[in-house]
């Protein structure tokens, strides 16, 4: 049993924490743990590269991609302890862990409001933040070469310093389950996901939204599907669009993106048929519209006076975002909606838990950057702030009370989300793989143009 060299992180690390407990494995480990500078976000932030082993192949663990996802960085630090003290992980698979602590800490900054605890579901989302989808570092909606975002530049260029035979993006699930999504099979993961998770109390989600039409590897696993126009409406999400997750595909890397969650939610496992699907689906469009009208009602009223808030652009683009997918969002989950391109495929009652999270989470999302909107501004002319706190408390209410939502203590998030990486790299490491014919990203099929993102449709 390896034990750790540094003292267990109970709570998320900040930005700064991640830097310093990284620097202090390096010191512990200097002939085998090198920390290095792999660029500077928009702020001047480092992105710095934790690097374990000497060995020819080449894996890259991201962590922080979305700046409300704090988990993966615990992850990292954790994946660095075990490769250092299990010279299998490094020698035995002749392989060097390159560990990028956080692709968005900028963004990580802004969740500081919640990030030390105490862990609730009202003080997560009263401090949330997390950028729009155009400054998301994972995204490429113009394609690689127009990328223009620092962090993804950075990424990118790893991607073709390392040609990496596994790549890892880490995420977190706000409320609902773990599931992992793959750019190529791996055979033998799903089975491996579930001794995991059952042997940590870790829902499996069996039926994430935004892989409601994606190829399914087993339960909990996910293919993702090359990105093109035709796919944006079937996936409905950003993720269909050109994305660092594919971008090293030409050099035969295999990606794995590793969702493990805060607040678990046991029906997302659920794999029964529904006993009124319909009515389920209509209660949860029916709800996420009404939610989106009294948002963005509350967001005209508050709009002249929080313009004049530092920042308030990079408050208000996510908002804006959120309220411009949620029509669209709530006429595809409607039954009383007629979808000829692409009805919605056969949902089981962990689906329809799924979906009920997923608008709740829009909806949430939006009241509280809206919340920080108001209260950034220190005054509220409107009178929107007592009905934001109202609508704030009720919705996580109906969160643990009506979702039954439990939070899942860090330590067992993060030992969760380092074993599925470890799973998932050990099956890529075995898989024999040649690289792909070199395109934009490797795959059959793709055009030349530029996928077209979802929020520009």
């Amino acid at each position: 049993m390896w034990r750790s060299a540094l003292p267990p992180l109970l709570r998320y690390p900040t930005v700064d924490e991640l830097g310093a407990r990284a620097a202090a494995l390096v010191a512990r480990h200097p002939g085998n743990a090198r920390l290095r500078r792999a660029g500077l976000s928009r702020a001047g932030t480092p992105l710095w590269l934790l690097c374990v082993g000497h060995g020819s192949r080449q894996a890259l663990v991201v962590a922080g991609p979305h700046a409300n996802e704090p988990v993966g960085g615990a992850t990292a630090l954790r994946l660095a302890e075990r490769a250092l003290a299990d010279p299998r992980l490094t020698e035995g698979a002749d392989v060097t862990w390159n560990l990028l602590l956080c692709l968005d800490p900028d963004g990580l900054r802004r969740n500081e409001g919640w990030l030390r605890g105490p862990y609730t579901l009202d003080r997560y989302f009263r401090n949330f933040f997390r950028p729009g989808f155009l400054e998301q570092p994972e995204w490429l909606p113009d394609g690689a070469a127009a990328a223009a975002l620092p962090e993804t530049r950075a990424l990118l260029d790893l991607h073709d310093e390392l040609r990496p035979v596994f790549q890892c993006s880490l995420h977190g699930v706000d409320v609902g389950g773990g599931f992992v999504e793959l750019t190529r099979d791996l055979p033998g993961l799903a089975r491996r996901v579930a001794h995991i998770a059952a042997g940590l109390g870790i829902p499996r989600e069996l039926g994430p939204y935004d892989t409601l039409y994606w190829p399914n590897l087993g339960p909990a696993v996910y293919r993702i599907p090359p990105p093109s126009r035709g796919d944006l409406a079937a996936a409905i999400t950003e993720a269909a669009v050109e994305s660092t997750w594919y971008h090293p595909h030409q050099y035969g890397t295999v990606t794995a993106v590793v969702e493990a969650p805060m607040w678990g939610v046991a029906a997302v496992e659920d794999d029964s048929p529904p006993v009124d699907g319909s009515g389920i689906l209509r209660t949860v469009s029916h709800g996420l519209r009404g939610d989106a009208r009294l948002l963005e009602v509350l967001l005209a009223r508050i709009r002249p006076y929080v313009s004049a808030v530092p920042d308030a652009a990079r408050l208000l683009a996510p908002v804006e975002d959120y309220l411009l997918v949620c029509p669209g969002l709530a006429d595809t989950w409607d039954p009383d909606v007629p979808d000829g391109a692409r009805p919605l495929p056969l949902l089981s009652t962990g689906h329809l838990a799924a979906l009920r999270i997923a608008g709740r989470r829009l909806a949430l999302r939006t009241a509280g950057l809206l919340h920080q909107l108001v209260t950034r501004a220190g005054i509220d002319p409107a009178g929107a702030l007592p009905e934001l706190d109202r609508l704030i408390d009720d919705w996580c209410a109906d969160y643990r009370d009506g979702c039954g939502a439990r939070w899942i203590p860090v330590a067992r998030q993060v030992e969760y989300q380092s074993r599925v990486v470890l799973a998932a790299f050990d099956l890529a490491a075995r898989r024999a793989t040649s690289p792909s014919r070199p395109s934009r990203s490797g795959e059959s099929g793709w055009g030349t143009e530029a996928a077209v993102p979802m929020h520009r449709e």
